[in-house]
């Protein structure tokens, strides 16, 4: 009896009777691959529907026009008309809608970003009275659409003598009460015991700003460039209302040269959009990891 328990208490240690929980553990992998694989699936089902109007887009910018709206969708021209991306440099002053929105857009964000961060700093570690109250007072103006107010601004600009002018466009856009509020919830997350440390080494507010939160902020700071400039780049009612000179126009007004009276150029219009969307593509293929840090990292503490 002694050598028979033996026996089964070795091939218990020997690992040849399996343990209850094999089966349980092996159905909960076999679940969780099925979960990931779903998963999977359904960001690729997903992804395909976002791309879809690009690839359409990007199609249509080696068609005639004649090609582009044709039904069903013929998603591959027939012939490549490579000659669309040389002819519309000489159609329109390509290169000076670029450069005007390029203009626009870095001053712009240049300028949110400083004043967004600063006043952030100024409702996230700068105790004052109602300094809770004037926050959620400011942060209220994102639900005010902008047609509310469009036209007491233009009237305002109109007044000033500003009209037709980039100087309009950078004084309206320079603030924004969303790049406030995305960097205050950054900012949350940043220990004040570094701001006690810095006042008494002698700094500043100015100076704990400048030399301690936004070396620390780069995330949220590349978050905000990044949202900026996309905004303002794809901006195109501000431009239309305020720039009526063609010398002043940006990529999107400038586009609206091929529609006509009777008829469109759509295979122009669909190159200049792919070329207009090229910088905003660079820049968030270089900044995204910063982006996608920021964002996740802005909502942590309220």
């Amino acid at each position: 009896m002694s050598a028979l328990t033996s026996d089964l208490a070795q091939e218990l240690d020997g690992g040849r009777v399996p343990s209850p929980s094999v089966p349980r553990r092996r159905t909960r992998r076999g679940r969780e691959r099925i979960g990931r694989i779903g998963m999977y699936a359904l960001l690729v089902v997903l992804l395909t529907v976002v791309l879809l109007p690009f690839l359409w887009m990007l199609s249509s910018s080696f068609k005639h026009d004649d090609q582009v709206l044709t039904v069903p969708v013929q998603w591959l021209p027939t012939t490549w008309v490579w000659s669309n991306y040389a002819e519309i440099w000489t159609q329109i002053p390509m290169a000076g809608y670029l450069a005007n929105s390029a203009f626009l857009a870095i001053v712009i964000t240049i300028l949110q970003v400083l004043t967004g961060s600063f006043a952030a700093y100024g409702f996230s570690k700068v105790r004052f009275p109602g300094r809770d109250a004037l926050f959620l007072a400011y942060i209220a103006t994102i639900a005010v659409p902008w047609q509310a107010y469009m036209i007491p601004q233009y009237v305002m600009m109109q007044k000033a003598g500003l009209t037709n002018t980039f100087t309009a466009l950078i004084l309206l856009q320079a603030f924004g009460a969303f790049g406030v509020f995305l960097m205050r919830q950054y900012y949350m997350t940043i220990p004040d015991e570094l701001n006690e440390a810095a006042r008494i080494d002698g700094l500043s507010d100015y100076g704990i700003w400048a030399r301690i939160i936004l070396p620390l902020s780069k995330p949220a700071l590349a978050s905000l460039a990044l949202l900026t400039f996309v905004n303002t780049w794809n901006d195109y009612m501000g431009p239309f209302i305020y720039l009526s000179s063609n010398e002043l126009w940006t990529v999107q007004i400038g586009l609206k040269s091929f529609i006509g009276q009777y008829s469109a150029q759509y295979a122009l219009i669909m190159t200049g959009s792919v070329i207009s969307i090229i910088p905003i593509l660079v820049i968030f293929l270089a900044g995204q990891r910063y982006f996608i840090s920021g964002i996740a990292t802005s909502g942590m503490k309220g």
